[in-house]
């Protein structure tokens, strides 16, 4: 059996501030832009993986949830409790630069890691923390 990770999903409540920076800050090339029943779906991903999209779907991408469904699941996003995916890089400390001065909002600077990995984190523009890791050698 081979299983391979195909899609994501990362919940964002604005396409509009996310697309931009997962596409211009991060350099992920888009690979679909669906709406469907008022709700919006952009994938997106590495060109380097092309087998692997990232969706950037609505909070609570379901239309029968309820209002209060909503709510909660958009408080909780707008808390950064939503959890998004962990990239990979070959020079964390040039990621950070890179992604810091197009002005992502920083939650740790880089750090070697007890674990085995040197990494930084920031905040999407939903408030997804991102973290970029680059294995020590």
């Amino acid at each position: 059996m081979d299983i391979k990770l195909s899609q994501c999903f990362i919940a964002v409540d604005d396409h509009d501030k996310a697309l931009p920076f997962y596409r211009d800050v991060l350099g992920l090339e888009v690979r679909n832009d669906v709406g469907y029943e008022g709700m919006r779906w952009v994938t997106v991903g590495a060109p380097s993986q092309p087998d692997v999209n990232i969706v950037l779907e609505p909070p609570l991408a379901d239309p029968n949830a309820t209002a209060a469904d909503r709510e909660a699941m958009a408080e909780l996003l707008a808390k950064g409790l939503l959890r998004a995916v962990i990239f990979s890089t070959d020079d964390c400390d040039a990621t950070f630069e890179s992604i810091r001065a197009a002005g992502g909002e920083v939650l740790q600077e880089p750090v070697d890691q007890p674990y085995g990995v040197r990494d930084c984190a920031f905040r999407d523009p939903a408030g997804n923390m991102l973290r970029f890791t680059q294995p020590r050698k």
